[in-house]
């Protein structure tokens, strides 16, 4: 070892497997809850309004903190923050489980993604804390695998977990099994994460944490509930998360310049590839979370599948997910972005061929013939995820690691939250007229799956001008 390098920590890969089982928890409960709610709605006789909140509550307030809870992992301790998090998301999943009322399900479930919004940015963080070369390469794929398994199984959990407690037990499994999984985190967390570090008083930056909330809140509001907005807010609600964006830019750009502890110092962005991994993040997101919302309205309501079907019919999609991000884990510092533009074409291909498929498949063995596209749009998913979180974080400053995850989570759950509201639009809309309810379904799927792939094309336009920028810029620097 050279002098002056420190030795990597000898449990860096158990540490690693630690902090992602509890991403994977608060992953799970973004999906795993949509197959959920016609239990909850039947136990409960919860209006759909109220059905709604449920999931809408959890995506809100986990959109919110990401960027603030990098900033307190950052200046106050990773481990700590982690285990604050894992503490508080196992203690209101326990409260959703046994909640009474729909109204107190609502307001565990929003305590729910305060707690996973604490714990997502110290997992990167601590990621760039204890990895180094082609191993942070690595150490990605396994939390792009644990994103994109997160995201893909939760129908396929949920519907197994309601199948075993039925109708009235069922969804409360949904949340009791974040319990023990807590625990046997919060106790691994303790031996295995590293310790913190003590580092400088930080002043928090309250006032940038208000206005960046303000505008993230404007935007996800608006994102989850635009079917039951009236059209003239949905109009008005942009211009005070503009002005809040502008105001929270200014803000920051002078506490940047003056260096006196911004909550996001603007000069990550003079790095072209977290940018470049930020605007992507912001592109290709809604397809890869608005897609499996779509297949599972089209199981369940167009096919009449059963949560457990549904889940099993979409699993050639986290198989492929589940395959390809830690395969691509390993190169992808050697390829670069390239690796990253396969990757979001893979995906179109796929969902390409998924839109002519479902117009051409019997009813009868619809899931297998839609099994092989779904295969490679989640081999091409997996494929995303990993690089981009990589590339976008591979030059970043360890010390500003969870700031820097934060706002690269921020846009991610941005984009989940359009995709859901845009391609879950998209969807009733295609819905046809006439035909079997399978084939107007199918004709929603379709269309769903083609504002998708719009999606993925932007995100592919932007890795791809990157890609060329780089290579002018090396040929200029020869």
């Amino acid at each position: 070892m050279l002098a002056g390098v420190p030795e990597p920590d000898p449990r860096r890969w158990l540490a690693l497997l630690t902090c992602c089982s509890a991403l994977f928890m608060t992953l799970l409960d973004v999906s795993v809850t949509n197959v959920a709610l016609p239990s909850i709605g039947h136990a409960m006789s919860a209006v759909p309004s109220e059905l709604q909140w449920v999931v809408s509550g959890y995506t809100l307030a986990f959109g919110l903190v990401p960027v603030l809870a990098g900033r307190l992992g950052d200046d106050h301790g990773r481990r700590l923050m982690f285990q604050v998090g894992v503490a508080s998301f196992a203690g209101t999943s326990l409260l959703a489980g046994l909640a009474p009322s729909v109204s107190v399900l609502i307001a565990a479930r929003v305590l729910q993604g305060l707690a996973g919004g604490l714990i997502n940015p110290q997992v990167s963080g601590l990621i760039q804390q204890l990895f180094r070369g082609h191993e942070r390469g690595r150490a990605f794929g396994v939390l792009g695998t644990t994103v994109g398994l997160g995201t893909a199984l939760g129908p396929l959990v949920g519907g197994a977990l309601i199948a075993l407690g039925g109708q009235q037990v069922g969804w409360r499994l949904v949340f009791f099994v974040n319990v023990p999984i807590g625990v046997v985190v919060m106790l691994l967390a303790r031996r295995l994460l590293p310790s913190d570090v003590a580092v400088g008083r930080h002043r928090l930056d309250v006032l940038g944490a208000a206005l960046l909330g303000g505008a993230t809140f404007g935007v996800l509001f608006a994102s989850v509930q635009y079917r039951t907005l009236p059209g003239w807010l949905l109009g008005v609600l942009p211009v005070p998360v503009v002005v809040l964006l502008v105001l929270f830019f200014r803000r920051e750009r002078r506490l940047t310049r003056l260096r006196r502890d911004p909550l996001v110092d603007l000069r990550l962005f003079r790095e072209p590839s977290y940018t470049t991994g930020s605007v992507l993040a912001l592109a290709c997101f809604p397809a890869l979370a608005g897609v499996p919302l779509v297949l599972t309205l089209y199981y369940q309501q167009g096919l009449g599948y059963t949560a457990l079907e549904s889940g099993l019919a979409a699993t050639a999609y986290a198989i492929g997910n589940g395959i390809s991000a830690p395969l691509v884990g390993r190169v992808v510092t050697r390829v670069g972005r390239p690796l990253l533009v396969a990757a979001t074409v893979t995906y179109g291909l796929g969902g390409v061929a998924l839109a002519v498929l479902v117009d051409h498949a019997p009813t009868a063995h619809v899931a297998l013939v839609l099994a092989p596209a779904l295969f490679v749009m989640g081999a091409g998913a997996g494929a995303i995820v990993t690089p981009n979180q990589t590339l976008t974080l591979l030059s970043v400053d360890p010390a500003i690691g969870s700031t820097a995850g934060g706002v690269l989570q921020t846009a991610q759950r941005i984009g989940l939250a359009v995709g859901q509201a845009v391609i879950g639009a998209a969807f009733f809309a295609g819905v046809g007229a006439t035909g079997t309810t399978a084939q107007r379904y199918g004709d929603g799927l379709g269309t769903a799956i083609v504002v998708a792939v719009g999606f993925v094309v932007l995100a592919t336009a932007v890795g791809v001008t990157d890609v060329v920028r780089t290579r002018r810029r090396v040929r200029q620097a020869v």
